[in-house]
């Protein structure tokens, strides 16, 4: 009878202790995501490095032309070494951005070995069927963890491809597991005049940006967490 009891009290401990461990876990998991949250947004320490390996993400269509315009007004000494990516069914995305970077080559800061342009499996092609799409998004994202780790960027910027969802998904992660703290710049398309991209609504409603920057004053009305920028084309 008492070999009964006690066997049935270290199985209660035991389960006792698994559901403790666990919900310590949960907690500590959800302090540490507030806590980044938190910290989201601010600037750079003092101390901070005079440059950052930069992640510049490119999209077909006008994102790219955004984009460089975009860079074209910053101080590209302090975003160094810089790595593009693209889709892998986007060339020519990666050929304006070698274009740009030459135009910049009689810069002192510009050199070729700063520079990497690579691409990425997109999650799902124009037309393909969802059912298919689940196994290409697991690709993506398995090839986007792996650009991450060998990356390991401080910065990323990007204005409304969908690739760059799963890379600031990502980078969030490793904020909150501590493996690299990545500031996350997210610039709307100057197309979205009402309403925000997909792409920009799930990073605003999840929080994942940094700064979240918008092109016309009725986008930063509606969603209050947006700085207004104006047109930067």
């Amino acid at each position: 009878m008492e070999e009964h009891h006690c066997c049935f009290y270290s199985k209660m401990l035991s389960r006792f202790s698994i559901s403790s461990f666990m919900l310590s876990l949960v907690i500590v998991l959800v302090v540490r995501v507030l806590y980044v949250m938190y910290q989201c947004g601010k600037p750079f320490p003092k101390g901070a490095s005079g440059s950052f390996t930069t992640l510049i993400v490119l999209g077909s269509g006008g994102h790219t032309a955004e984009m460089l315009s975009l860079l074209s007004v910053l101080r590209m000494d302090r975003f160094t070494p810089r790595f593009y990516i693209a889709a892998a069914t986007d060339n020519m995305s990666l050929h304006k951005a070698r274009s740009f970077e030459d135009s910049l080559a009689d810069e002192p800061a510009v050199k070729e070995d700063s520079l990497q342009y690579t691409q990425i499996n997109r999650s799902r092609e124009v037309g393909q069927s969802y059912v298919t799409s689940v196994w290409t998004t697991i690709l993506a994202t398995v090839h986007a963890l792996w650009l991450m780790i060998r990356i390991r960027p401080e910065v990323i910027l990007c204005n409304g491809p969908g690739t760059c969802i799963p890379l600031c998904l990502i980078a969030f992660l490793f904020k909150v597991v501590g493996i690299r703290w990545s500031s996350i710049f997210y610039v709307e398309s100057v197309a979205r005049v009402k309403k925000l991209s997909l792409s920009g609504l799930l990073l605003y409603r999840l929080r994942l940006a940094d700064q979240f920057f918008v092109q016309w004053p009725q986008l930063q009305n509606k969603y209050p967490r947006a700085h207004y920028v104006g047109c930067l084309m």
